[in-house]
């Protein structure tokens, strides 16, 4: 483990979502079964609709973002107060989910079947792996720094680009001043709980 994903980990808190006010989150949650069901441009857009149309729903800042193949980072501060990263989540993942299964229905209908659970006579099919995925809360700036650092270098981690403003599923290209195609990140920093134990 790289100092970066140590000191990022340090501050991860897993399953429960922990909405404290005027803390940031640093979200990340994956496809089903790690499936790399964001590999295509058309479901990474998808989820970009969905990511800016969920910010402006439930005002919150967007400090970072990755599509990875098979998941997401994402590092936001709500502006509102009694926020909820659980429905934040669901603003965002909902509609992904419903586009990405209703075209695998027309367009792939074998490879839906890798996405099927019956359960009590009943059918569902998952694009996103069950469950809240991982919720950090952060305050302090060198923990904040180091999440969006630990964002923009997982596709150069991963060896799918050789820096991190090559990958354009992400904010890095953004926060390098360079032009970005797809979402840009708030600017707007509020002031940090740097009192808190």
């Amino acid at each position: 483990m790289d100092p970066v994903e140590r000191r990022v980990s340090e501050h991860r808190k897993s399953v429960k979502h922990h909405d404290q006010e005027g803390d940031a989150h640093f979200l990340t949650f994956s496809c089903y079964q790690r499936l790399a069901l964001l590999s295509k441009d058309r479901t990474r857009q998808w989820f970009v609709d969905a990511l800016d149309t969920a910010r402006t729903r439930h005002g919150f800042d967007l400090w970072a973002w990755v599509i990875m193949p098979e998941h997401v980072h994402l590092l936001i501060w709500p502006r509102q107060e009694n926020t909820k990263t659980g429905k934040v989540l669901a603003s965002i993942k909902k509609p992904v989910g419903y586009k990405a299964i209703q075209f695998l229905k027309k367009m792939a209908p074998d490879f839906l079947d890798r996405l099927t659970i019956t359960n009590a006579n009943r059918t569902y099919h998952h694009f996103w792996q069950v469950g809240p995925g991982y919720d950090s809360n952060l305050f302090e700036p060198e923990a904040i720094h180091n999440a969006v650092a630990y964002i923009h270098a997982n596709p150069v981690r991963r060896n799918l680009v050789a820096t991190p403003t090559d990958w354009p599923w992400s904010s890095a290209r953004d926060w390098a001043g360079l032009p970005h195609p797809h979402l840009t990140v708030d600017r707007t920093l509020p002031m940090l709980h740097l009192d808190r134990q």
